[in-house]
């Protein structure tokens, strides 16, 4: 997981936003971005802090992949956290997907192993490490329409 991605997509998101500037010399080298299925985003970022809410069209459409493996077709994004701090980022996702929970994980596995990752499945979870050895774990549950999951990603980079 490559934490630049994230963190040079941040300044397109400050423009018309509510945000404080803070004193970088403080040291506090922490990022804190948190979303919801609203579209409801608040940041903490070692320059600044703040606010702003997105159309929800950008977080159901959200394009989200591990090492080229997407979310089902038909999934949507609800929400999601990314925090870093220490050299360590984790990730947490949510998401809603148009299929049973079974076949939610067949086709994460099915795709993970076309690509050459490592990828299983125990439980409710598919669990595996990206090409650069990130782990990941993909809980899916029953919903009314089909399934709903989360995906943890740590990077300890």
């Amino acid at each position: 997981m490559n934490r630049s991605m994230l963190l040079m997509s941040a300044p397109l998101l400050l423009a018309g936003c509510n945000v404080h500037s803070k004193n970088s010399a403080s040291g506090d080298e922490n990022v804190s971005i948190r979303a919801d299925e609203s579209g409801h985003i608040t940041f903490n970022l070692p320059i600044a802090e703040g606010q702003l809410k997105v159309p929800t069209s950008m977080m159901h459409n959200g394009n989200f992949d591990i090492d080229g493996v997407k979310l089902m077709p038909g999934s949507s994004v609800t929400g999601f956290n990314v925090d870093a701090r220490d050299k360590r980022a984790t990730v947490n996702m949510s998401f809603d997907a148009p299929a049973s929970p079974d076949e939610v994980r067949s086709y994460f596995l099915d795709q993970f192993k076309k690509r050459g990752l490592e990828a299983a499945v125990a439980g409710d979870a598919v669990s595996g490490k990206s090409k650069d050895g990130t782990p990941f774990v993909i809980h899916v549950t029953p919903a009314t329409n089909g399934s709903q999951g989360t995906i943890v990603i740590q990077d300890n980079d």
